[in-house]
């Protein structure tokens, strides 16, 4: 089959598969990219604590940042 097919379809084929590729390396590099904070620098941003309006009561889950 693919012995029948004309050049403008093999070459449509391969940036597909060239675009495919790029994608799973961005996916990966995103996926296992070192995230934790390191000396010098700030840490990332995390969770902002809960606070229930008007004091009603202690809210029922506390969240903290970190």
């Amino acid at each position: 089959m693919v012995g029948d097919a004309d050049s403008g379809a093999v070459r449509e084929l391969m940036v597909v598969l060239a675009v495919a590729g790029a994608g799973l390396l961005l996916a990966m590099v995103a996926a296992f990219a070192p995230w934790h904070p390191r000396p010098g620098r700030g840490a990332p941003v995390g969770l902002v604590e809960l606070h229930s309006p008007g004091g009603a009561g202690a809210p029922a889950v506390g969240l903290t940042a970190g």
